[in-house]
């Protein structure tokens, strides 16, 4: 029952209610900040910092289960709306204060279709990896990173700028999206409200 909840919480996904598997991962803070009370330390309250520490960490041990899986022959895939509605996502697992949810993933024994599907095309590494400092594209560089993909996917003649407002509408401006930043805004008040000592 608890996967049927949170497949509606997470963007009505009912695959996750029959995956074999649900693992949650948290950004957990709480058992540090008890540990560190019940030491007699005197702690001040986590902060945003040790948010974003804990949130690599639960990312980390996410992908590990992930390259494990994937060596057993085990599917799996991230369910990033586990960060929308985060407060009713707190509520059905009983998080404490200083624990979020940050990702989830679902594993199972992908069908041959699944296996055979063409996987998504990439954009080239020379546009995504820099050496030793940030490099912002120019526009010429961001046209050529979108061709070489589109190409590698098959895709002849596309309005490059029409495609990325269509994916900027259909992901970035959409509710969830703007649910989960909401949501996490919420939480992140709490923490950082927490954070005095």
């Amino acid at each position: 029952s608890l996967k049927e909840k949170l497949a509606k919480t997470c963007d009505n996904q009912p695959f996750i209610a029959k995956a074999p598997l649900v693992l949650t991962f948290l950004a957990d803070y709480q058992r540090w900040y008890d540990a560190f009370c019940r030491a007699g330390c005197e702690p001040r309250k986590p902060a945003e910092g040790d948010l974003l520490l804990a949130c690599a960490d639960a990312i980390i041990a996410a992908q590990n289960t992930v390259v494990a899986a994937e060596a057993l022959g085990i599917g799996s895939c991230y369910i990033g709306d586990i960060l929308e509605n985060c407060e009713t996502v707190r509520e059905l697992l009983d998080l404490p204060d200083f624990a979020v949810p940050v990702a989830m993933v679902v594993y199972g024994y992908p069908v041959k279709s699944q296996k055979d599907r063409k996987k998504p095309s990439r954009f080239d590494q020379e546009y995504i990896v820099f050496e030793n400092q940030y490099h912002h594209l120019t526009p010429g560089e961001q046209l050529e990173m979108y061709r070489r993909r589109n190409e590698k996917a098959g895709k002849k003649e596309v309005d490059i700028y029409a495609d990325i407002k269509a994916f900027c509408q259909r992901k970035y401006m959409s509710d969830f999206s703007l649910e989960m930043s909401r949501s996490v805004r919420e939480y992140l008040k709490k923490f950082s409200g927490s954070s005095e000592t």
